[in-house]
């Protein structure tokens, strides 16, 4: 669902009035997070898709990195998860549900967690993801609300999956190099650029998915009161993404993001294609980690984060004593 009619069907519901619940759903959070001891909180996720790919292995390992990634992106580490299957058992063969369960398997034993169970249900169409829990010290959760000006925004992974993904089920992209160039970087766990975030003052972070990087960047603005800027030309993209949306190709998410981000002020002082434009609004699928923390540590966090492998990482912006908003330059 877009990220506007979300916010209608949740206005009204009253929080939970519980001190140990220490992040719950005021501030869009990627996970919740409930005060076990002093020592000791546990971080509660869930999410599931639709095939991104046809190939039921690869569905496996992306869905359950997205759903993995709410985790890390809280500075928790992954501890159980389980399985939410739905597959139309009568139509397709079981032999591709063993595969999506195959990847999901093998990316949660990658991440170091235990898949205990889960739940499915006969559906018309294949969707797959899991309810994660781990667990984070009480004061050492990360929220994506806690930028502050002066902040340098780290972003992990390229952007532009979205098209990329409905280019390839229109046939305007050719599969196997999707298969070459960006699957492996999509259903990569987010738990390195993690852990080696925490090695410095990190202050917020979340993961891009769903409401594409301008979306994302508008929650942390919203949470941090105050503005953000975006270098559009640090900013990764995976190979073809730009040029699909040149040939007209785009996602069913894009108009709602946007729609999302117009409710709030946003600049773009560079002047940007409508190719170009549409890249900010594309919907991630097991996206990077978005990370602020003090700008005289983003140089030293951006080597460890390239010698960890995540090469892609980049410096893509700052929070600013500002208006809450984005100014795109």
């Amino acid at each position: 669902m877009g990220p506007a009619v979300l916010s209608d069907a949740l206005a009204g519901l009253t929080p939970p009035d519980d001190p140990d619940l220490l992040v719950g759903i005021e501030t869009s959070d990627d996970a919740a997070v409930y005060r076990l001891n002093d020592e000791m909180a546990m971080v509660n996720t869930v999410d599931f898709i639709t095939p991104p790919v046809d190939d039921p292995y690869w569905f496996g390992q992306i869905s359950a990195a997205n759903s993995i990634s709410d985790v890390y992106s809280m500075g928790g580490k992954p501890l159980t998860a389980l399985n939410l299957v739905m597959f139309p058992s009568k139509q397709l063969d079981m032999g591709m549900l063993k595969e999506i369960l195959k990847g999901g398997h093998d990316k949660v034993v990658e991440a170091g967690a235990c898949l205990v169970g889960g739940h499915s249900v006969d559906d018309e169409e294949p969707k797959y993801g899991l309810c994660v829990s781990g667990v984070v010290h009480p004061e050492r959760i990360i929220t994506n609300a806690g930028a502050r000006p002066g902040d340098a925004l780290i972003l992990t992974k390229p952007l532009g999956s979205g098209v990329l993904f409905n280019a390839v089920r229109a046939k305007k992209f050719p599969y196997p190099e999707l298969e070459r160039d960006t699957l492996p970087l999509i259903a990569a766990l987010n738990g390195p650029a993690m852990e080696a975030a925490l090695r410095f003052d990190l202050h917020a972070c979340t993961d891009v998915t769903g409401f594409g990087i301008l979306g994302h960047l508008l929650e942390m603005a919203l949470g941090a009161d105050a503005g953000i800027l975006l270098d559009y030309q640090q900013l990764p993209f995976y190979s073809g993404a730009l040029d699909m949306y040149r040939k007209g190709e785009t996602t069913g998410s894009n108009r709602a993001n946007r729609e999302m981000v117009s409710r709030h002020r946003l600049e773009l002082q560079r002047t940007l294609t409508r190719a170009e434009e549409e890249l900010l609004y594309d919907p991630q699928t097991s996206g990077g980690l978005l990370m602020a923390l003090p700008s005289s540590q983003a140089d030293d966090l951006l080597t460890l984060l390239h010698a960890s492998g995540v090469t892609d990482s980049r410096c893509i912006g700052e929070i600013r004593d500002a208006a809450v908003g984005i100014t795109v330059v």
